[in-house]
This record gives structure tokens, sequence and C-alpha cells, in this order.
């Protein structure tokens, strides 16, 4: 996903290795929502329905995007040490088209596969191309007011939870793109939904930007690795603490439930859809902390994994297409229509209602994520090594 900012001389190897880690974390994500029985019955973290591995498999992937968003800036100021700020701004642009132009056509037909699509979904691509275009102008800020303010909009933002879009006006619709997520309706029977508004996403990535000056050339690991724990584990006491306070940081507060592993499941129940405070330090914290204790050399599984993390782009374009493919042979297979998987707006109970009754048990979807990621494995190797051995091929850094 953050793919495209990859080109600086040394590949940072713990940075492809976690960003390998939580793709293939994302393709069990995507993998659940086309197979498992329960995902048409009901969501994932609704406290009154879900139990405790189900919820733990939907919040493991959680993750995922703040990763992605924040390594993009990362990746960002990485580019811009070897290039002039005009430079960086120029690729910023570029990129940040083509990832908006790449949601709305190939991923958006991958999610429904309806050449007629009713709905148009603005989600991760969309905001990591929004956001590399904002970012192509915001370079030129001196660094010290890039890190004030995404630390203001990260820690303030949860101020404008309460402004809503409550019609289907051009205005609403502007604001559902800048902090709120909403459907709107462009004509009958047709919908753009605004999945992940800018101005939090906009956040972590110029905190990202910042975080880049760590990886210079120069810097020594030992107080990279020391900087990573500190920043890493006081994000995580604060989201901790904040939580526990249960007052601000997120639209839901967490609640004691009927047993002791439920009531942790409420309290790390916080918000995505805008990514929250709470949700923001509790995905990032650990992931700081994560990528402090991958940065030694690689073992079989790293060897594996990173593999995956150069090429994220080409493995997210391909997954959502084969996650879909094999959801139509499991549709036959288990003797319904294939048009049953042809997607009118949404994948869920609300929107799929004609699909209860089908899918696999959490086992099941397990083991479809694994296949999934075992055939796309070869063909990730297959790519990293020819964009590799071609480098002056212009067209690979776009995919």
């Amino acid at each position: 996903m953050q793919p495209v900012l990859n080109g600086y001389k040394k590949r940072i190897e713990s940075i492809d290795l976690l960003r390998g880690i939580v793709i293939v974390i994302m393709a069990l994500d995507h993998v659940r929502d086309y197979f498992h029985a329960a995902n048409f019955l009901y969501d994932p973290t609704d406290m009154t329905q879900t139990n405790a591995p189900v919820f733990f498999t939907r919040w493991i992937t959680h993750f995922c995007a703040p990763i992605f968003v924040f390594l993009a800036g990362t990746s960002a100021f990485l580019v811009g040490e070897r290039k002039t700020k005009k430079e960086l701004a120029a690729f910023l642009l570029k990129r940040g088209l083509w990832l908006m132009l790449l949601e709305v056509t190939i991923v958006n037909f991958a999610w429904g596969f309806n050449t007629a699509s009713s709905i148009f979904r603005l989600q991760v691509i969309w905001v990591l191309g929004l956001g590399m275009v904002v970012m192509s102008a915001i370079i030129y800020l001196p660094p010290k007011i890039i890190l004030a303010t995404g630390l203001l909009i990260l820690f303030g933002h949860n101020l404008l939870d309460n402004i809503h879009a409550t019609g289907n006006s051009f205005p609403d619709f502007l604001w559902s793109l800048l902090h709120e997520r909403k459907r709107f309706i462009v004509s009958e029977g047709h919908f753009i939904g605004s999945g992940y508004p800018l101005i939090p996403w906009l956040g972590i990535m110029m905190l990202g930007y910042c975080f880049g000056a760590l990886y210079k050339n120069g810097m020594v690991v030992a107080l990279r690795k020391k900087y990573l724990l500190i920043i890493g584990g006081a994000a995580t006491a604060l989201f901790i603490l904040i939580r526990g306070i249960n007052m601000y940081g997120d639209m839901k507060p967490w609640q004691v439930q009927p047993s002791f592993i439920m009531s942790i499941c409420s309290f790390l129940n916080v918000t995505k859809y805008p990514p929250s405070l709470l949700y923001t330090l509790m995905t990032l914290g650990p992931a700081l902390i994560i990528l402090m204790l991958l940065e030694k050399p690689l073992n079989i599984f790293g060897k594996i994994i990173i593999v995956i993390g150069r090429v994220p782009l080409f493995f997210y374009l391909l997954h959502l297409y084969l996650i879909h493919l094999l959801a139509i042979l499991a549709v036959v297979i288990s003797g319904r229509p294939w048009t049953d998987m042809i997607f009118i707006t949404g994948l869920n109970a609300k929107d799929a209602p004609w699909l209860k009754g089908y899918g696999f048990s959490l086992a099941g979807t397990y083991l479809v994520w694994i296949v999934v990621v075992a055939l796309l494995y070869p063909v990730c190797k297959w790519y990293d090594n020819y964009k590799t051995n071609h480098k002056e091929k212009w067209w690979l850094s776009y995919l």
C-alpha cells in the first residue's frame, strides 16, 4: 500500500518487514469479509453479539492502516534525502494522484465485481494518495511546524467529533472527506462512501514524515532503537491512561462486560472511522516497539515476509482479486449462484442480506487466509526480483 515510495538507495529492512507483516494481516481481514459466516450476521466489534476470537480477528487488523499511512510519511522523508524539495513535491503529487485513481477504478471494482458499480468507496488507498498530494505542499514547512501540526491533529481532532454532515449537500460531502465517515447519494441507486476522512490520517502521515529523521544516514542504531522504545512505550502507556479515564479521545466509551475477556475487548474497541486519538495510540505505540525489535538480521520467517513488504501495492491489488475470485468459487460450491458475490454496496449483514447462512467457521477463514498468502508469495517474489533487476523501467515505481 504505502508502496510507491520506495527508491532510496538502501532499503531499510525493518520497515519493509513491518510493512510485510501488516499487509499479510490485512489480508486476513479481507478474507474474513468474504468468507466468515458471522460477517453476514453481525459486526465483529458489536459487544452485544461478538465473541473474543471474532473480535480479536478484527482487532489485530486495526494495526494495518495507521502503520501504512505512518510509514508512507517516513518513506516520503527518506525519498527526500536524495531529492530536492521540488523533486520530492512532484514525486508525492504524481504518486498521490495515481493512488487516488487506482482507488476509484481497479480497487473499487475488486470489491464488488460490479461493472455498473453503484458505490465508490474512498478508502485507504484513496487517503494515502490524497495525503501525499497534500504532503507535496506541507514538506516546504519547517520540520518543527510539521511535527507540531501533526501532534495537534492527533490530540485535538476528536474535538470535531460532534460536527456532523447531516444532509446530502456538497458542503456535507466535503466535511465527510475531512472528518466523518458517511455514505452520500450521487443519483438514484449510486453512492460515494467516505471511509477514510483526511484530517486524522494526514496527521498520522505528517508524524511519520517527521519520524523519518530517525533513519537518516549516520543515525546510531542503538540510539534509534532507544527512541523507538521510548516513543512507542509512551504512546502505549498514554493509550491505557486516557482509555482508563474514559472521557476523551474516542467516540465509544468502554463498558464493563459480563466477562473479563469481553471487558478487555470493550476497552480495546476504539473508533477507526475516523481514527480516534486512542485508536492511533493503541496501534502506533506497539508498532514502534515492534519496529525496534525487528531491527536485527532476518530469520527464515523474515526473509519470506520482507518480500511482500517490498512490493506492498502489488500484493494489495492482487490479494483483493484473488480473495474475491476464491469467494465466488466458495459460494458456488455451497450451492448458491455465483452472482451472490457480485455486490451492489457493501459486504456485511446490512448490505448483503442474501448471504445470511453462507460462510465458513473462523478456523476455516484462517485456512483460506493462509492459502491466499501462500499463493501470492511466489508471484510477489518474482515481481520483487523483476523490480530489482529492471530499475531503469520508470513505470515500476507506480506498482
